[in-house]
């Protein structure tokens, strides 16, 4: 093969490279946006007994509950989004527990979310979940309850954030998918959020297009330093003897 027939298959196999990166900069881009079954976004406060503010929620909340259905007359599997605007939030703050009660269709689905906060090492965490619901389809009422559960990590004073979803698995019957997570069941200094502490699935995010871009602009120089040598080449071999 000559020296220009060798340049042209490198020049091929780069751009087919380029052109598989950017197919998976797209899909990456595509997957960043898809938000068709994605529940809408809730805020929600707890307030003490004086009427300050001592835990604050932002998320979007999706049930995926196992139940016997009545209209199917089987064992299935149903999700269903929390909708905020017929959502009501009640709860109790503590020295070093704190809990988010959401109830919705006339007390048909309460979810109680309980947190506990570690004074020694001024970590808090998501440690119980609790659900009860009972549907028109449900042949009998549906409950759950999980009190050695270690999730949504934070530090007092700071706020917990996610904005990847993320799987709260309670039991083999309940799992709470979560989305745009921003809570802060301690430390809560007037009605705001302190400081966000990001979660891992968040930083590993970041990573993926910063990989994704510095593979294309690799290429790109790998594929002008093989046109320019492959060039300079071509020139040399047409040289007048």
């Amino acid at each position: 093969m000559t020296q220009i027939g060798a340049v042209q298959s490198w020049w091929l196999g780069v751009t087919l490279q380029l052109i598989l990166a950017g197919v998976l900069l797209q899909g990456f881009a595509a997957a960043q946006t898809t938000a068709a079954m994605r529940p809408e976004k809730g805020i929600y406060v707890v307030s003490s007994s004086n009427g300050t503010a001592c835990l604050l929620a932002s998320m979007g909340l999706q049930l995926n509950i196992t139940f016997n259905s009545v209209s199917q007359n089987m064992t299935v599997r149903n999700i269903v989004n929390l909708q905020p605007n017929v959502t009501k939030s009640s709860g109790s703050c503590d020295a070093d527990t704190a809990s988010l009660r959401l109830s919705t269709d006339s007390e048909k689905t309460n979810l109680t979310f309980f947190f506990s906060l570690n004074t020694t090492s001024n970590k808090y965490h998501l440690s119980n979940v609790s659900l009860s619901a009972a549907w028109p389809d449900m042949k009998e009422p549906v409950s759950a309850d999980n009190s050695s559960l270690d999730f949504l990590r934070g530090t007092l004073g700071f706020s917990y954030m996610c904005r990847e979803q993320q799987t709260l698995t309670v039991s083999p019957d309940l799992s709470i998918n979560t989305f745009q997570v921003q809570v802060q069941p301690f430390g809560v200094s007037g009605d705001q959020f302190g400081a966000a502490e990001e979660c891992q699935l968040d930083e590993d995010d970041m990573l993926i297009p910063i990989i994704v871009g510095a593979a294309l602009a690799g290429l790109v120089l790998i594929v002008l330093l093989a046109y320019l040598i492959g060039r300079k080449r071509s020139h040399a071999g047409y040289q007048t003897i």
